[in-house]
C-alpha cells in the first residue's frame, strides 16, 4: 500500500514497466533523519519490484556515485530509465560537489544496460552529457541542473529531455523553471531557452512527460514551496504550455505516471514522514504511496481521483475501530468526521477531517489543524483514507488533501452535523506486508492497538 526500503526512506523515483506486466522502481534512499545530508546519504538507487503497484519487494541497491574525482562523485539524484534498443538507458542526475557556498554542482549523466530489469548499468564515459548553459540557466551557487525525463520528440526522430533548473534572468526566488534539451542519439544534447518559467516558482522538480490519448502533452512538476505538484498542458512538445493548476496537493510529491495492471493510466507519488514516527518530529523524507487514477479530458484541468485497483485490499463494511481504512461521507452543511480518539474512556477527537463549504482540512489533537485546502467549489461527498499516520482525502472523487498524525487511538468513524451524529461504516485495509516492524513499516498506532487491529479479507 506505501513503499519504504527496511530501515531507509524514499525520496524521488522512477518507474519501469516490462513487456510481462511487471514493474520496477528505481528510487533515491537514505536513513530516518533531520537532518538528511542529501550529499551523502543519497548515493545511491534502491530497486523494488511489484506486480500490482500495491505490494512491493525490496532487489537491494541498483546504482550508485561515481568514482573520485568524476563528476558523479558526491552523489547521485533522480533518474530516468527507458526502454533503449535490446535494453536500457538512463540519465540521472550527478553532483561533483559543492559551491564555496555549499551548493550542489549539478549535471546530466547517461548509463547504459543490457538487461530490462533496472539493473547492470554502466556509464556513458566519465563526464556529463548535458550541463546548464550559462546564457539561460543559473549556474553555480543556486543553480539548478537536475531531476532529467526523457520523451521521443514529437518533431523529429530524436530525443526531448526537459530538467529543473533556475531561469538566470529571474531572482533566484522565483527562478523555478523547466529547462529543455534535444538530441538525436542521447549522447549529444543541444540546450534550449526554458520550456516553462512561471516566474512564482522558487524550484520547479521532478518534471514528467506524459503523452496524452489525444496527441497532446502533459507535465507535470513539483514545486518547492507549496511541496505538492502542478500540471500544465500543451498540443505539441514545444508548446505552447497552459498552467493547469494544482494537481497533488502539499504532501504529495515527485510524481510518476505509469500504465496500470487494469489498462488505466495512474500517478504514483512520494509522501512525507516525521523523524521518530511522531507529531513532535521534524519532517524527513518519506514513502512511495499508494497510485491514483489519473483523469485527463482533452482540454480540461487534470485530475486525480480514486484508484479501483486498491479495492481487493479492503474488506468489508465494518462499524469497529479500525487504524488503516477507506470511508465514504455524505456532507451536508459544516461536517465533521472523527476518526481517532484521544482514549478509549475519551470521546474527543485526536483525528479529524471537516469540511465546511469549501473549507477542507485535516485536525489533530486539541483541534490543531494538520492540512488544510480551499476547494473549487462545495463538496458534496467526501472519501478518506488512512494508512497508519497517513490520512489522504478526496472531496467528490478528486483527490484533495494530506495530512500526517501519530496521535490518538482508532474508534468508530462518526460524523457530526447540524442535525447530530452518526455513525461511518468503513472498509479496513489488508497490509500487504503487516508483520513489518522496520522504520519503513506502516505505522501501527499506540502499543495497545497493534494487536488488536482488525485485518481486511481480500
Amino acid at each position: 500500500m506505501r513503499y519504504a526500503p527496511p530501515g531507509l526512506c524514499v525520496n524521488d523515483f522512477d518507474l519501469l514497466r516490462h513487456a510481462d506486466g511487471a514493474y520496477t522502481v528505481l528510487h533515491l534512499q537514505g536513513p530516518w533523519t533531520a537532518e538528511f545530508d542529501h550529499l551523502r546519504m543519497e548515493t545511491s538507487y534502491g530497486r523494488a519490484t511489484s506486480a500490482d503497484l500495491v505490494h512491493w519487494e525490496p532487489q537491494g541497491t541498483a546504482f550508485g556515485n561515481g568514482l573520485p574525482g568524476r563528476f558523479d562523485q558526491q552523489a547521485v539524484w533522480t533518474m530516468h530509465a527507458f526502454p533503449h534498443g535490446t535494453g536500457m538507458a538512463m540519465l540521472y542526475t550527478a553532483v561533483s560537489g559543492l559551491t564555496p557556498d555549499g551548493w550542489p554542482l549539478q549535471s546530466v549523466g547517461l548509463a547504459y544496460s543490457e538487461r530490462t530489469d533496472g539493473t547492470g548499468w554502466r556509464r556513458h564515459g566519465a563526464g556529463p552529457v548535458a550541463e546548464a548553459d550559462p546564457r539561460w540557466y543559473r549556474t553555480g551557487e543556486r543553480m539548478g541542473w537536475r531531476d532529467p525525463f526523457v520523451v521521443r520528440d514529437d518533431e523529429s526522430d530524436g530525443w526531448v529531455m526537459v530538467v529543473c533548473a533556475s531561469d538566470a534572468s529571474l531572482p533566484v526566488e522565483v527562478g523555478g523553471c523547466v529547462a529543455w534539451a534535444t538530441a538525436d542519439d542521447l549522447e549529444h544534447w543541444t540546450v534550449h531557452p526554458p520550456l516553462i518559467s512561471p516566474g512564482d516558482v522558487d524550484e520547479l522538480e521532478c518534471p514528467v512527460l506524459e503523452r496524452l490519448d489525444d496527441g497532446s502533452w502533459l507535465l507535470l512538476g513539483s514545486v518547492g514551496a507549496t511541496r505538492g505538484f502542478e500540471a500544465w498542458t500543451a498540443p505539441r512538445l514545444r508548446g505552447p504550455w497552459t498552467r493547469r493548476g494544482p494537481l497533488g496537493p502539499t504532501g504529495a510529491y515527485a510524481p510518476r505516471v505509469v500504465v496500470a495492471p487494469d489498462g488505466s493510466r495512474v500517478v504514483l507519488h512520494t509522501t512525507p514522514r516525521r523523524v521518530g514516527l511522531a507529531d513532535t518530529g521534524d519532517s524527513c523524507r518519506g514513502m512511495l504511496a499508494q497510485p491514483k487514477t489519473l483523469v485527463a479530458p482533452p482540454g480540461e484541468t487534470p485530475r486525480l481521483a480514486w484508484w479501483p485497483g486498491l479495492d481487493p485490499w479492503l474488506g468489508e463494511l465494518t462499524g469497529d475501530p479500525a487504524l488503516h481504512a477507506v470511508g465514504d461521507v455524505d456532507v451536508s452543511g459544516r461536517t465533521e468526521v472523527v476518526l481517532r480518539a484521544e482514549d478509549p474512556d475519551d470521546d474527543s477527537a485526536a483525528l479529524a477531517v471537516v469540511c465546511d463549504g469549501t473549507d477542507l482540512r485535516v485536525d489533530g489533537p486539541g483541534g490543531r489543524v494538520l492540512a488544510r485546502t480551499v476547494l473549487p467549489s462545495p463538496a458534496s461527498a467526501l472519501r478518506i483514507l488512512t494508512i497508519g499516520e497517513y490520512v489522504e482525502v478526496y472531496a467528490d472523487g478528486v483527490f484533495a488533501l494530506t495530512a500526517l498524525c501519530y496521535s490518538g487511538r482508532p474508534a468508530p468513524w462518526t460524523a457530526a452535523t447540524a442535525d447530530g451524529a452518526r455513525q461511518v461504516p468503513v472498509r479496513p485495509i489488508r497490509l500487504p506486508d503487516p508483520y513489518r516492524d522496520d522504520a519503513s513499516a506502516v505505522w501501527s498506532g499506540p502499543p495497545a492497538t497493534r494487536a488488536a487491529a482488525p485485518v481486511a479479507r481480500r
